[in-house]
């Protein structure tokens, strides 16, 4: 199990995010900011958990690389 969280509203698009881990995030056209696909949004924090522990490294990835640290990634 996987367990992706952003805190989007601390945004910057730097875009790195999506470019390493193209299948869980996106741009926002509107606003310029990352979205997490798919994901719960709960009090500004948006997260997914996913069975697939395939996704891991490149969110893992996306997490290093965010120069304002708002990505957290959990594997259970």
């Amino acid at each position: 199990m996987v367990i992706i969280t952003l805190q989007r509203n601390k945004c910057i698009g730097c875009n790195y995010c999506v470019e390493l881990a193209p299948l869980q995030f996106q741009m926002s056209k509107k606003d310029g900011k990352s979205v997490l696909l798919h994901s719960k949004e709960k009090k500004g924090f948006f997260t997914i958990k996913s069975p697939d522990d395939t996704i891991y490294n490149d969110a893992e990835n996306a997490k290093e690389a965010c120069p304002v640290n708002i990505i957290d990634v959990k594997q259970i």
